[in-house]
């Protein structure tokens, strides 16, 4: 068995704009200070326990994907000429690997996520890989530490028999209130879902087939007769893969979870920015916490997160969990309790035209 990475590199990340925009989104910035970008750091993290690694992106972030990991082969950069949700991305990197690699387990994972706990990362990696060799389609359970009400959930059942620390799903679950998403960590057996899922590329495609053969097929066509990318790209449906393909399967008692602390974030805004820059500190500061040059920086009696992106001086008196992002052509100041409201102020300027911007 070869295990194949899948690397979906797409979104804008609106709710970190005015530092993520359509035309640099976050996967292709350096979020956490480490001098590599999510991207480069999903590669780093996944070249360990992969035999190949694809890259599903949008056409014109292609050229930079390749800059930034001139490690992967240019045939296994898989260019998407739109958008079309998340299944459309998989299904376009299950095909090709069909023809490719036809006894291969592939696992997607999404660009822009940070993991922290990268040895236990592996570990649940290769146990969902020998539980997908069996034909299972498995999702890997981040065990949530508060309840969220940012994610989906996996509702955990009975033990996999075969595979020691695997279960079944029961139901995946939207984004609950805090009063549900508190009575689901009392269970304790719920996951977040992160999206990452672990399945042979053959079992993906035909599940999908279940509910809309036409999709599987053109997905198909597209991976034999690769020139009829264009003309068939548009007519897929836009569907992300949990409800297309997660749901309906594990109705049906197709899926398997693999539970894991990974200590995972996917950046969702300023706020869980702040957060995991300050839990990756090596000391704590006495002011806000700065993704920069923190000389251009001066805080008095003051909190947050400070983005000095433009090169210049940024002054900040009394003012607590402030978020300050200061870029080349636009200035964000909100607090990190509004940090989730970023994304309206971008389908404002989206609405007036300011695409320039966004």
């Amino acid at each position: 068995m070869t295990f194949w990475a899948v690397v979906p590199a797409g979104g804008a990340g609106t709710r970190l704009w005015p530092l993520s925009r359509s035309s640099e989104p976050k996967f292709l910035r350096d979020l956490t200070g480490h001098g590599r970008t999510l991207l480069q750091e999903t590669y780093d993290r996944l070249q360990p326990v992969s035999d190949g690694i694809m890259v599903v992106t949008g056409a014109v972030h292609e050229r930079a994907v390749c800059e930034q990991l001139p490690e992967v082969p240019h045939d296994a950069i898989l260019a998407e000429p739109s958008g079309r949700d998340s299944m459309a991305a998989i299904g376009l990197a299950a095909a090709f690997l069909e023809r490719r690699d036809p006894g291969a387990v592939m696992g997607s994972f999404a660009a822009d996520h940070v993991i922290r706990n990268v040895d236990n990362f592996h570990d649940t990696v290769r146990s969902a890989a020998a539980v997908a060799a069996d034909g299972w389609l498995v999702t890997i359970g981040i065990s949530p530490t508060f309840a969220s009400t940012a994610f989906g959930y996996i509702a955990e059942g009975k033990p996999l028999v075969g595979h020691r620390g695997a279960y079944l799903v029961d139901e995946f679950v939207e984004k609950p209130s805090a009063e549900v998403a508190a009575g689901y960590l009392a269970t304790g057996r719920y996951r977040w879902n992160a999206g990452m899922f672990v399945v042979r590329p053959t079992v993906l495609l035909d599940l999908l087939a279940e509910s809309d053969p036409g999709f599987a097929d053109r997905l198909r066509t597209i991976a034999a007769e690769p020139s009829r990318l264009e003309e068939l790209w548009e007519t897929l449906p836009k569907i992300a893969v949990d409800h297309a393909v997660a749901e309906p399967a594990a109705a049906a008692g197709k899926v398997a979870t693999v539970p894991a602390d990974l200590g995972w974030d996917d950046i969702g805004d300023f706020d869980s920015l702040a957060t995991l820059l300050q839990a990756a500190a090596t000391a704590s500061p006495e002011g806000p916490t700065i993704l920069g040059d923190a000389s251009l920086v001066h805080a008095l009696d003051s909190t947050g997160l400070v983005v000095p992106h433009s090169g210049r001086t940024i002054a900040l008196i009394g003012l607590d969990d402030i978020v300050v992002v200061d870029t080349d052509d636009a200035v964000l100041v909100t607090t990190r309790a509004h940090a989730q409201q970023v994304k309206k102020i971008v389908a404002a300027l989206k609405d007036s035209d300011r695409t320039d911007l966004t």
